[in-house]
């Protein structure tokens, strides 16, 4: 099996909240400790309105989003920030391009709160 790799987006196998089953779901790898990896779930539901500025819309509209490998526009949440075993690690899906890193780093600064 692959190992995942910072940037990319993966499916990783979810707990639901009452532990009762799993769901797989994409996330973004941004961090990678042996075998721990810090990800940010991502959701295709997005809200009608603004954005908070921690999130990072990705828009089937965008040039780069064949390489996502999402199925459709999607929000990456930096606030929705897990720890996970490698082995939860599913498919890799597709990677996220330079723009899209540029306005994850901001997102994630402003999510950690380390801009002060």
């Amino acid at each position: 099996m692959m190992e995942p790799n910072i940037h990319e987006i993966w499916l990783v196998s979810f707990p639901f909240s009452d532990l009762s089953s799993n769901k797989l779901r994409p996330a973004l790898v941004i961090a990678i400790h042996r075998e721990e990896v810090i990800i940010l779930r991502i959701f295709s539901k997005i809200p009608d309105g603004n954005l908070r500025d921690t999130w990072v819309l990705v828009s089937d509209k965008d040039d780069d989003f064949q390489e996502t490998g999402l199925k459709k526009s999607s929000i990456i949440r930096s606030d929705k920030i897990a720890t996970v075993n490698q082995s939860v690690f599913q498919k890799k899906l597709g990677i996220l391009s330079p723009m899209l890193i540029e306005k994850l780093n901001l997102a994630l600064t402003i999510s950690l709160n380390l801009g002060n």
